[in-house]
């Protein structure tokens, strides 16, 4: 059975479903750069919005992870994957691509503000809606035993075409800013954004129904058991309280450097692409040997070693200043580095601790609870960002940024990630697949 299941993975169709994934995790890669860090920065900042603000919108994504649930009932009212998936999808895309008509609307700072945020939030909404459905579906057609693998080669891919996108996106926005055209850049970057979500969908569209070798029971079937198959599950716990520590340590700081960037250190989008565009290609260089990595020794394993990068990152960017701007580079180096370990880890990690059958519950249930609380820890971050600055960026006499602060106390929670995979995670038993 086993000899005819890993046969299936070599044939045409599975084959084409696996580019298809590719190909649509690139494209979908693109637009979230769109609206992220200076891009998003650079649109709150022309609608006015305060850098506190500017900091709890961008930290949306973590809060969104709540509409995950939904996902649950939705997965098992929904007889045909495929369709449900696509429509959602681009409807999301839809979103982000409108949030660059809101500097146009003739209305208030404040009526603005809302319409941005809950643009980027029905974004969000919808995206995660199906996110753990669609992990389900594309993945049914990647080899079990070579998951890690797989997810480091796609993501080589959409870093490299990352890198020329941003790198072009960045000077082409440049330009219209520095001819005074702002304007015209957000009108650019939305046009972009839907050529994009056009290749999203013909992406969408090349993936195959659910593989037959990943079919499982209807969930609804088995409502009694999935607090049995979750919280009653120790491993799952396990997985659920590293990834809270996980989270609310990156978006007590992250959400905030956007505007750090560009207001404070006074970076354009040119030279935070650059710098982000070097970080991804140590990112790329990295990407495959941590895949290799977590499928030969675990995922607790990738979690330590990605923790102590990132928490190493996080603790540099204690001390950057305009001084020592150069320092964001590094941080900037070592975060995406540790991506490389944590984003598909996050996922796969699931299939050695939970049955099959609840994974997207799993999924769902372990990102919204992660999710809400990192979104909680944004709107403290930003009530923090916000006395310091009141207090003219000075703290029991010391001249500092409450960026600074609150990557100290990203540092702090992430090493507690890490410890806790050590201790913890790393002692619970696996499943076989």
């Amino acid at each position: 059975m086993t000899h005819d299941l890993n046969h299936i993975y070599e044939t045409k169709d599975y084959k084409r479903a696996r580019k298809a994934y590719v190909a649509q995790s690139a494209f979908e890669y693109f637009i979230t750069i769109l609206i992220t860090d200076a891009y998003l920065a650079k649109v709150l900042t022309a609608i006015g919005i305060s850098d506190s603000l500017a900091g709890i919108i961008a930290s949306f994504v973590s809060f969104s992870f709540l509409f995950q649930l939904l996902s649950i009932g939705l997965a098992t009212k929904t007889k045909r994957t495929k369709p449900v998936v696509i429509t959602i999808d681009v409807a999301a895309q839809l979103f982000y691509m409108m949030i660059y008509a809101v500097p146009f609307l003739n209305l208030s700072v404040e009526i603005k503000s809302v319409i941005t945020a809950s643009l980027v939030m029905l974004g969000y909404f919808a995206k995660y809606l199906v996110s753990s459905i669609f992990f389900k579906w594309s993945n049914s057609f990647v080899d079990p035993l070579h998951r890690a693998e797989f997810s480091a080669g796609k993501e080589i891919i959409s870093l490299m075409g990352g890198i020329v996108f941003t790198l072009a996106m960045g000077y082409a926005v440049d330009a219209f800013d520095a001819s005074g055209n702002i304007s015209g850049g957000f009108i650019f970057t939305a046009g972009i954004m839907f050529v994009l979500n056009l290749a999203n969908l013909i992406s969408l569209l090349l993936i195959p129904d659910e593989a037959p070798a990943e079919k499982t029971q209807n969930s609804a079937e088995k409502k009694g058991e999935l607090m049995k198959h979750t919280f009653g599950n120790k491993s799952f716990r396990s997985i659920l309280v590293m990834t809270i520590l996980w989270e609310v340590g990156r978006y007590a700081s992250l959400g905030f450097m956007g505007t750090y960037k560009t207001n404070d250190l006074l970076m354009s989008i040119a030279t935070v692409q650059i710098i982000n565009t070097g970080a991804n290609f140590v990112r790329m260089a990295v990407s495959k040997p941590f895949g290799k990595f977590t499928d030969k020794f675990s995922y607790a394993k990738g979690f330590q070693l990605g923790f102590a990068i990132a928490g190493l990152g996080f603790l540099l960017n204690t001390f950057t200043t305009p001084k020592t701007w150069w320092l964001i580079a590094v941080f900037t180096t070592l975060y995406y580095v540790s991506l490389a370990g944590l984003n598909q880890n996050s996922f796969n990690i699931l299939y050695k601790y939970v049955d099959n059958d609840y994974i997207v519950p799993a999924l769902a249930i372990k990102n919204s609870i992660a999710g809400v609380l990192a979104f909680v820890a944004s709107i403290v971050s930003g009530k923090i960002l916000a006395w310091v600055q009141a207090n003219d960026n000075t703290i029991f006499g010391l001249h500092i940024y409450g960026q600074q602060l609150l990557s100290f106390i990203s540092f702090l929670l992430i090493i507690a990630a890490m410890l806790y995979a050590k201790f913890v995670l790393e002692k619970q038993k696996t499943i076989d697949e």
